[in-house]
């Protein structure tokens, strides 16, 4: 008999299992354990981490009103999200009336079928794309690869990926994971025409990119993009970025879509005065986005004639709908907090298996996608993948409390989990702690440890169910003599009457003054 009736509001839908990239083939654990044999992947990672946060102390210490700014982000994006349906409405209602055409996707499969389609009525075989965490999220690129549509990357960054034949593991630097000798392994085996001769200073290998993509530039006629933000108040759509790949791809070829995801619409113009300034400071270390394109709807003779927002839920209605968690959905994706999170820098992005790593990836992702979608679903690994050191939520310029939301995570997969080794032995601790007679008899036997413990007094393995914890953690041997024993002593019974008599020695000496 169902549980479900008429007028009931129903859970929205998360991420379909199976689908996109938010969900990886293992645990945070078993992935990270491998990553961190890669002196390699440490090194670099150590190196670009260190250098993106220094960059940002120093262009955010110099603004008096930082803590303001970062107020004012937060509160705008708590505003969008409290009315979040009347504003992506608007945002349609404005796209419209200036001559582009809006698309409604519940996940991603629509999101890529909806792109695929638009692409396939242009007749064009290939397309160009800006640098986008939403289409990456999707898959689009193996979506589009399946139905014999060739997707360029343009991003420098994505483009390594691409040509590498890897995946993103940072939300700004895809390719952080990759230094400049690799790159040109990549470069040379990857890219036609390449000089064999090539080598691996960066300009030069800049340089080998921008040619191979400057032909893509010119000839192809679909573009693909995300956004950073959508404006409800005018219908604009805007892109930062540092290269100026993206200012090509959004002008130059004749139709545009752009996926973007339904959080990242802001009430109102005058909102971009906060973000700009936020954003550039925060992700790139910069005072301002070297480039910053914006457009609305289709202008006759001047960049595209014809354009396609395509908004995407998959998974971000049902976050909407998590009272606590939905604060994550007004991340606008930095990475500040990534660059100072001691556990990403030292497992890297890959051991996320998500499009989303690091701090807000943790909470994102299962967020979107869920943690319980199958048996022992990789996501419910990721809000353990932190030492809430507190680091990412002092970086976040809209202040998303990521350790808080962590522990709610941790809470509801608990919860969710349903009868486990962990919860029987909890239950067997509260009956135990209940009965003083009982507790007594434990810490007793309590110290038979002392025979496991090494020399140094620590406790380094403990049999399952608990080896989860010694697994991460050493445990103190206990002591020979408990205090409850202490205290029952005639040593303990004498050191008692001892304090007490002091004390009221004390309170004599402080009447008599």
């Amino acid at each position: 008999m169902s549980s479900t009736f008429l007028g009931m509001p129903a859970t929205p839908p998360r991420s379909p299992y199976g689908t996109g990239n938010l969900r990886g083939d293992r645990k945070f654990p078993a992935a990270a354990h491998d990553d961190l044999g890669n002196e390699q992947l440490r090194r670099n990672l150590g190196k670009a981490t260190h250098t993106i946060r220094a960059k940002r102390l120093d262009v955010t210490g110099e603004l008096p009103d930082w803590e303001e700014l970062r107020d004012a982000g937060s509160a705008i994006k708590t505003d969008t999200m409290n009315r979040l349906p009347e504003l992506l409405e608007e945002l349609e209602r404005k796209v419209t009336e200036r001559g582009g055409t809006v698309h409604w996707a519940r996940d991603g499969g629509e999101a890529n079928e909806i792109v695929a389609r638009l692409i396939q009525e242009t007749g064009s075989k290939e397309v160009i794309k800006v640098k986008s965490m939403a289409t990456q999220e999707i898959g689009l690129n193996e979506h589009l690869e399946s139905i014999g549509i060739t997707p360029y990357e343009t991003d420098l960054a994505e483009l390594i990926v691409q040509l590498a034949h890897d995946k993103p593991s940072h939300i700004l630097v895809p390719a952080i994971h990759r230094n400049r000798d690799e790159i040109r392994e990549i470069f040379l085996k990857e890219i036609p025409g390449v000089d064999p001769s090539l080598d691996n200073v960066p300009a030069h290998l800049a340089a080998a990119a921008r040619a191979y993509l400057r032909e893509k530039f010119m000839t192809t006629k679909v573009a693909v993009s995300g956004a950073n933000f959508g404006i409800a108040e005018t219908g604009t759509l805007s892109v930062v970025e540092s290269e100026g790949n993206g200012r090509m791809c959004l002008t130059l070829p004749d139709t545009l879509i752009t996926v973007m995801g339904i959080e990242k619409v802001l009430p109102r113009y005058q909102d971009l005065e906060v973000f700009l300034q936020l954003l550039p400071r925060s992700s790139t270390g910069e005072r301002m986005n070297p480039y910053t394109s914006m457009w609305t709807g289709v202008t006759p003779g001047d960049g595209p004639q014809t354009f396609h927002l395509v908004l995407l839920d998959n998974g971000r209605t049902a976050a909407l709908a998590d009272r606590i968690g939905r604060e994550a959905l007004n991340c606008i994706r930095c990475s500040a907090c990534l660059n100072v999170c001691p556990v990403y820098e030292r497992a890297g992005g890959h051991a996320y298996g998500s499009t989303y790593p690091g701090p807000i990836g943790a909470v994102l992702t299962p967020q979107l996608a869920g943690m319980h979608a199958a048996k022992d679903d990789p996501n419910s690994s990721l809000p353990y993948a932190s030492s809430l050191c507190g680091a990412c939520f002092d970086a976040c310029p809209v202040k998303i409390d990521i350790p808080s939301l962590l522990v709610e995570l941790r809470h509801q997969h608990t919860e969710q989990s349903g009868t486990t080794a962990e919860k029987l032995a909890m239950k067997a601790a509260a009956g135990v702690m209940k009965s003083p007679k009982l507790f007594t008899a434990a810490q007793k036997a309590s110290g038979l440890g002392r025979v496991i413990a090494g020399r140094d007094g620590k406790i380094s393995h403990l049999p399952p169910p608990f080896n989860g914890w010694s697994d991460s953690r050493d445990t103190p041997a206990p002591p020979k003599e408990t205090f409850r024993s202490w205290l029952a002593s005639a040593e303990g019974a004498a050191m008692m009457r001892a304090a007490a008599d002091e004390h009221t020695q004390n309170q004599q000496q402080e009447e008599e003054k």
